[in-house]
């Protein structure tokens, strides 16, 4: 046994594996506190994340306000059985706060959480003061969302529908 004849530690082949350990950890740790410590930051992070975030907040609030204060009421004639590669009409009816039609511009967008390559937007036509009317088809099967967005000049509103299921076949 070399460690039991060997009675300096420096020549002990354990002593200098647990000094080179320490060695290492402690080099390991002084580059970390370097690069830590140093003043260039990392392109993962933005300079202005802090700001950036709360001028978001900012715009989100401000744009919920200002739906709020429309207060519009959108109602969706929603279909029985969706099918995919189906065209299925909508109907959609959009009320000011005061019960009247809103005339303006009307878009569908389908949501699918799962794959958002395939989400796609639908503009739909104006029948009547305040109806619109479009067709849309549903590419794959699973769960879709819808958010209806409407806008008259500088109003704008939007709306979001439940999840709901579009099916392979009838």
């Amino acid at each position: 046994m070399i460690s039991q004849h060997n009675k300096t530690g420096f020549r002990n082949p354990w002593a200098l594996a647990i000094l080179a350990l320490i060695i290492i950890v402690l080099a390991v740790n002084i580059t970390f506190i370097w690069y830590s410590a140093n003043d260039q930051r990392s392109a993962l992070v933005e300079r202005d994340y802090k700001t950036k975030d709360r001028k978001a907040n900012d715009e989100i609030l401000s744009e919920l306000r200002a739906q709020q204060a429309l207060a519009w009421k959108v109602s969706l004639n929603k279909p029985k059985a969706l099918v995919i590669n189906t065209p299925i009409a909508y109907e959609i009816s959009v009320l000011d706060n005061a019960g009247k039609p809103v005339s303006g511009m009307l878009e569908v967008e389908a949501y699918r959480a799962a794959d958002a390559s395939k989400d796609f937007a639908t503009a739909f036509k104006e029948v009547s003061p305040g109806n619109y009317q479009g067709y849309i088809t549903f590419p794959l099967k699973g769960y879709w969302e819808l958010h209806v967005r409407v806008a008259r000049g500088e109003e704008k509103f939007g709306v979001d529908t439940d999840r709901f299921k579009v099916a392979e076949t009838l």
